[in-house]
């Protein structure tokens, strides 16, 4: 297959297609900025007072680095959507738009009169995305939800931890974003499909749906306990089919070792210079490896802790085997691979000076890349989009501004 280079210049994949970005915090706004990076016009409407991302900043006095890092490329304006005045204005700013984007509690766009019904009837081409914990029906679809809180009630948390020791979240809010990613996938779905028939479509994407999936390894020990609840496994196999698997500690830190198959542990063995054990009946088999567990675990630790991490990492990819030294955020966010693939970047940004940003990770090759804008000040572009898009005079804008409107 020819490779083409990401950065060869060429038209962007979402040149022309405006999102009215009515989302907050981080699964609606990754969804958004994933938009953005593609080359979509994306108008991001928050509260007057700022959506919440914004307003946590102002405890620490300082801007918000997610915020930052999620509204690059997005023309930023205000609009109060309590207002009749306020709804008006939404409603003419979907009149060309392609895709409505929001990740209110369900309900809260109808209540205020902007649901999907009204607004497919104002312009029957727009795609509407809804980002919810639960969905928009059912009976939890009315539970409030945080990332912490789906990840307790979708059994991640559950298996997150040691036996011993409580369930634990995640570090990261994997579920924002994986939840993200799929409203993405669910809006360019519906894309697609509008060039053919001509109509939008609305889109809905339950965090809570998206988290399941991710626990295929664990639901695989409940049904082979026959229904019994597993002990968490730390950081071994989530189905405790695989060993050795797990982070084992090292001379300098601790590194991940993955045994997916025979063959990568007879590579491991190389590694050790113990091939005089690739038939010894201790550890033949991943069935024995698995059901002696702590032995393996024992024996690979004993290894691990006398050479440091990068040795181990180096070893792995001599002897190909999969493993990964377990890194800090300072040694990732300088990470050289994803720098030179420009998928980290260096930004001057205006309000938290010099910082790393992460590009899209979809990268469609022979696109043009889309070169980073800082992310809008609150309202910053009011006068662009009231005035020049929707022709409204400065003493229209003025006084929508005296009115709590805008």
């Amino acid at each position: 297959m020819t490779s083409v280079t990401p950065n060869q210049s060429g038209s962007k994949p979402l040149d022309g297609i405006t999102v009215i970005d009515l989302t907050q915090i981080y699964q609606g706004p990754y969804a958004t900025f994933l938009m953005a990076k593609a080359g979509a016009n994306v108008i991001k409407i928050e509260p007057i007072t700022g959506e919440p991302s914004r307003i946590r900043a102002k405890v620490s006095g300082e801007a918000s680095l997610p915020m930052v890092m999620l509204n690059v490329n997005k023309k930023g304006i205000t609009l109060n959507l309590k207002t009749e005045k306020g709804k008006a204005l939404l409603k003419r700013l979907i009149l060309d738009a392609d895709i409505l984007v929001e990740n209110f509690t369900p309900g809260v766009m109808d209540r205020l009169g902007l649901g999907w019904d009204v607004l497919h009837q104002i312009n029957p081409k727009l795609i509407y995305g809804s980002g919810t914990g639960f969905g928009l029906s059912g009976p939890d679809k009315d539970n409030q939800a945080m990332d912490v809180t789906i990840q307790a009630s979708s059994g991640a948390m559950s298996v997150t931890g040691y036996p011993d020791g409580p369930p634990l979240r995640s570090g990261s809010s994997f579920i924002d974003f994986l939840s993200g990613v799929h409203l993405y996938a669910g809006i360019m779905t519906a894309l697609f499909e509008r060039t053919r028939t001509g109509l939008g479509r609305l889109v809905e994407v339950s965090m809570q749906e998206t988290a399941y999936p991710t626990l295929a390894s664990n639901f695989g020990l409940v049904f082979r306990s026959k229904g019994k609840i597993p002990e968490r496994v730390g950081n071994r196999h989530g189905g405790l089919a695989l060993a050795p698997y797990n982070v084992y500690e090292a001379k300098d830190g601790h590194i991940a070792i993955v045994c997916a198959t025979e063959d990568h542990w007879i590579k491991i063995l190389k590694a050790m210079n113990r091939e005089d054990l690739i038939h010894d009946d201790r550890f033949s088999t991943n069935k024995v490896r698995v059901e002696n567990i702590k032995r393996t675990d024992d024996f690979v630790e004993d290894w691990t802790r006398s050479i440091t991490r990068n040795e181990l990492f180096k070893l792995s990819k001599t002897f190909g085997f999969p493993a990964a030294p377990v890194r800090d955020l300072i040694e990732v966010m300088n990470d050289p691979h994803m720098h030179e693939r420009g998928q980290l970047e260096w930004f001057d940004d205006p309000d938290l000076g010099r910082i790393v940003l992460p590009a899209s990770p979809l990268i469609i090759h022979g696109a043009e890349r889309v070169k980073t804008v800082a992310s809008p000040s609150l309202g910053q572009h009011n006068q662009e989009i009231y005035g020049g898009k929707l022709g409204l005079s400065e003493e229209e804008i003025q006084a929508l501004k005296a009115e709590g409107v805008i």
